[in-house]
């Protein structure tokens, strides 16, 4: 049985990532910071990325747990779903949103693709991280946010180039998705809700189950020679012209 590590399990897109693989057939390595076990049969590993990027006692610990739990089996792919969002303009961001936001987004993928290389390239695995489409169209107050998904996107590229055809390394780029944090930040507000669907030309904002089968075959044998891609999964948003007519 092939093997996946996914972490921000917890939060909306985690668990339909965890759902989604366990539904292929995957055996499912799930992280997040906080105790709250996926619903679905995962195993469960917690593990505070920050201090992941910043302390190896960490990495080397929370290498060892996976590699408990991997029971001599193989891993075959690793999602590098966590993130943190810290808004606020150039003049309001902090010296601590800027690290928070490049530990977690940026620096801790690469650290745990470079924890878990042996086990990637013996199973000529793959990589899939979720990147946003702030990667490539943002607007105000995202300064940092968009900087990380920008930087995540760029190491995508470079991992698969630097890694060639011992791993697979791919990006998707979600626009809004509906999760529940997203719908639940439009609590009384239905009308702000219907025109955030209208603003994407395909007439509403994704689902995080689609997210997740994007990521089950990114990761599968079926798209061997796709590496290196970032995919919008964004409704044409990126691809709309906003004129102020």
């Amino acid at each position: 049985m092939k093997s996946v590590l996914v972490t921000g399990a917890s939060g909306g897109i985690g668990t339909t990532l965890c759902a989604a693989f366990q539904g292929a057939g995957w055996r499912v390595l799930a992280t997040d910071r906080t105790g709250l076990i996926p619903p679905t049969r995962s195993v469960f590993l917690p593990l505070e990325l920050e201090r992941f990027a910043a302390e190896a006692s960490v990495r080397d610990t929370f290498a060892g747990e996976v590699r408990k739990a991997l029971e001599g089996g193989s891993l075959d792919a690793l999602v590098n779903n966590a993130a943190v969002q810290r808004l606020g303009s150039t003049s309001e961001a902090t010296q601590e949103d800027w690290q928070l936001s490049l530990s977690v987004n940026v620096v801790a993928p690469f650290l745990l693709v470079q924890a878990f290389l042996p086990e990637l390239e013996k199973s000529r695995g793959s990589v899939v991280n979720i990147a946003s489409i702030h990667a490539t169209q943002t607007k105000p107050g995202f300064v940092a946010y968009a900087t990380s998904k920008a930087a995540l996107a760029g190491m995508t590229r470079a991992l698969a180039v630097d890694l060639g055809g011992r791993v697979r390394v791919n990006a998707i780029h979600p626009a809004a998705i509906g999760t529940p944090m997203l719908e639940a930040g439009f609590d009384g507000r239905p009308d702000d809700r219907r025109r955030l669907d209208e603003f994407h030309p395909a007439g509403r904002i994704g689902r995080p189950e689609e997210v997740a089968r994007l990521a089950v075959i990114l990761a599968s044998e079926t798209s061997g020679f796709l590496t290196g891609a970032c995919i919008g999964l964004d409704g044409a948003l990126s691809a709309r012209l906003h004129d102020p007519v």
